[in-house]
């Protein structure tokens, strides 16, 4: 019964989490974005209190649920172990130990990467932006060409119900390492169920200390208890010692399969006796307080942490024909630095935008902001209306904004390269930028006899890149968006421009 309750829990929201990021038609309203927020890691870049303290209860009252219930990235594991075993029917898990040395060297390596702003390190290793990017580089593509092949079939019979939805190439960097994340953890499930989780997942070291003291734990009956295996032998996360009758409670993922294995009802889930020796902790040894220290400390100095050594933005030495020396930091991501803080390059942000103008960067944010959003005006503009990326965000790397105050927020500035536009090179009439242009900081004047030519004013230029999309002009664009240091706020009334500042939006 309890394994089957975690199923239904885990599956919901697996399946809710998937459907959020492959829906382009916007069928999903952006309220089930919810299911993102619950994830450990941005509610911690959040300081979503009230989610942490709810994790943080789970944990120490019913063990770690958050890995089996909550966490995508586990519930893919258990998908994929499962498959192992439809093909490899008597497949069987035996008991290894913990490789306490690994698990804690990954969390402390992540938690200093975060201190010192290199949240590449940490984005990597977070379980829901690893799955976060899997989703949006691996299924995504393959979920738009099967919507692109139905539109294919039914607009051959006259039904319109499907549209066709443009595929576009998002990085190399950030499709190789999802699949790269893919394959390994998928393999390490594959032969043997919750590695990844119990070796290298930071957050799965993080909860497995915690719930070495909740206070429901799996447990032997030893007047039931035989000693046959069965119970190991299904235990995912290879922590049960059949033999000794000992669990690591630090690597219980709380699945219930050594429960549902047992025909002799010896395995229960109840709140522990604590005048039991710790099983996980051999009788002569005591528990190392070194690690509750370490622990405490490393926890405190990352929440306390609200001033990060940021990464300078490395400048681009690419095209000629923008050279653009700032990335774009999409509206709500404030600056450079609130970027590197709190990203996670989860890619919902990518995933989500209506527009397909956020793409993962390279090395434009420095080495320690790779494969964060940025803005590119390729294959489109940024809406002068849409604050879908910042409303989904669910670590506050884009603050949220009302369509007020994306109206008045400056990402970039826009520059006029006056000897690559056809109206001065081929002496015709165009004037793409001016009509898209929301704010007129793109407008039209007098040129040669009726001819007119753009002029820019970036004081009131809000940095959306419909100009530079739409620019004719080839091979060179002949306008387009220039990165800022900070976002600004346009005051249109004052016809000033001033400062973004955090109070401005209420954060």
């Amino acid at each position: 019964m309890l394994k089957k309750f975690r199923i239904g829990i885990s599956v919901t929201l697996f399946v809710l989490i998937n459907l959020f990021f492959l829906d382009f038609a916007g069928f999903l309203p952006l309220g089930f974005h919810s299911v993102t927020k619950i994830q450990l890691v941005p509610a911690l870049l959040a300081l979503n209190v009230e989610v942490l303290v709810i994790l943080l209860v789970l944990s120490l009252v019913f063990g770690r649920v958050y890995c089996s219930f909550i966490c995508p990235m586990g519930v893919y594991q258990d998908v994929v172990a499962w498959l192992s075993k439809k093909f490899t029917k008597k497949k069987k898990y035996t008991f290894s130990k913990a490789m306490t040395v690994l698990r804690w060297t990954v969390l402390a390596a992540t938690v200093i990467a975060f201190i010192f702003g290199f949240n590449f390190l940490v984005g990597l290793l977070d379980p829901y932006g690893a799955y976060g990017r899997i989703v949006t580089h691996i299924f995504r593509p393959a979920y738009l060409a099967g919507n692109n092949l139905l539109e294919y079939i039914f607009s051959s019979f006259d039904n319109y119900t499907f549209y066709k939805v443009g595929i576009y190439s998002l990085g190399l960097l950030s499709t190789l390492i999802a699949l790269a994340t893919l394959v390994g953890i998928g393999l390490l499930a594959w032969r043997n169920g919750r590695t990844w989780c119990n070796t290298i997942c930071p957050v799965g070291t993080l909860l497995g200390f915690i719930s070495r003291y909740s206070l429901f734990r799996l447990q032997f009956d030893d007047d039931k208890c035989n000693s046959c295996g069965l119970c190991a032998m299904k235990c995912k996360a290879s922590c049960i010692n059949s033999k000794d009758k000992q669990i690591d409670y630090s690597r219980c993922v709380t699945c219930f399969n050594c429960i549902e294995a047992c025909n002799r009802s010896a395995m229960k889930y109840a709140p522990y006796k604590w005048k039991k020796t710790v099983t996980n902790v051999p009788e002569n040894k005591t528990v190392d307080e070194s690690k509750r220290r370490f622990l405490s400390a490393t926890v405190v100095t990352a929440v306390a942490a609200t001033s990060l050594m940021g990464q300078k933005v490395a400048s681009i030495t690419g095209k000629r024909a923008l050279k653009r020396n700032l990335p774009i930091v999409p509206p709500g991501g404030l600056n450079v630095e609130n970027l590197q803080e709190k990203c996670i390059s989860c890619h919902l942000c990518v995933s989500k935008c209506p527009s397909h103008v956020i793409k993962p960067a390279f090395t434009e944010y420095g080495l320690g902001g790779m494969m964060q959003p940025r803005l590119y005006f390729d294959h489109g503009f940024c809406n002068y209306d849409c604050t879908v990326c910042s409303d989904v965000c669910p670590s506050k790397a884009l603050r949220p904004l009302t369509v007020e105050q994306k109206h008045q927020t400056q990402v970039g500035q826009v520059h006029f390269i006056r000897h690559n536009c056809i109206v001065f090179t081929d002496e015709t009439n165009c004037g793409a930028c001016s009509e898209h242009c929301p704010t007129q900081a793109v407008h039209m004047v007098p040129y040669k006899g009726v001819l007119t030519i753009p002029e820019t004013d970036v004081s009131i230029c809000v940095g959306c890149g419909g100009c530079e999309y739409v620019c004719p002009a080839k091979p060179y664009k002949a306008i387009y968006v220039e990165g800022l240091e900070a976002h600004n706020t346009l005051q249109f009334k004052k016809e000033k421009k001033e400062d973004i500042k955090v109070d401005d939006f209420g954060f």
